[in-house]
């Protein structure tokens, strides 16, 4: 199974888009060295065009990075926020979130564990039906096939959660179009 799925960074996109109609620049951090970064920068750039909303990424190496990533954010201005997946945000999610909302700035992750620490919004793959069908994988294995002759597969199921604390924190207000697509609501 893979959650490599930089298509869906245009769909994070999408959503900034709706909670904030007028959003212009959106920083995005993440770790060039993280395979997937390079493809959904692309995507990003893309499809940045079509919602007149300019990309600005900062690069996030290690974990010291994390404060001036903000910084930088705040001084282009950045609108928003998108976290990508890398080994320095998955080890690093407390002080992300506490910065997104020190600096006011509604930020989008990659998977609910991030909205259930205090993040804004995550859209991305359900990892429990994910879960679900590597044991699937598991018991073919187990049946004699080889893992060689098995095909990798893409998520299916995907997840939309939105934290209305986290909202009401840096005084957002979600869009009630927004809040019926998602699948959880963290009041």
């Amino acid at each position: 199974m893979s959650t490599l799925s930089p298509e869906l960074s245009g769909k994070q996109l999408e959503l900034l888009k709706e909670i904030l109609p007028k959003i212009s620049r959106v920083a995005v951090l993440g770790s060039s060295t993280h395979p997937g970064t390079t493809q959904t920068l692309k995507e990003m750039e893309s499809i940045s065009a079509a919602f007149g909303v300019q990309i600005q990424y900062i690069e996030l190496q290690v974990p010291k990075d994390i404060d001036p990533a903000f910084s930088a954010a705040r001084k282009a201005p950045a609108d928003a926020v998108v976290v990508l997946t890398s080994v320095v945000t998955n080890t690093n999610k407390k002080p992300i979130v506490e910065l997104a909302a020190r600096n006011r700035l509604p930020a989008i992750y990659y998977t609910a564990e991030w909205t259930q620490n205090g993040g804004l919004l995550s859209y991305g793959a359900n990892f429990d039906d994910l879960f679900r069908r590597a044991a699937t994988y598991v018991d073919k294995i187990l049946k004699g096939a080889k893992p060689a002759d098995l095909p990798v597969e893409q998520a299916r199921k995907f997840e939309l959660t939105v934290n209305l604390k986290a909202a009401k924190q840096i005084g957002l207000s979600i869009p009630v179009n927004v809040l019926a697509r998602a699948n959880r609501v963290i009041r």
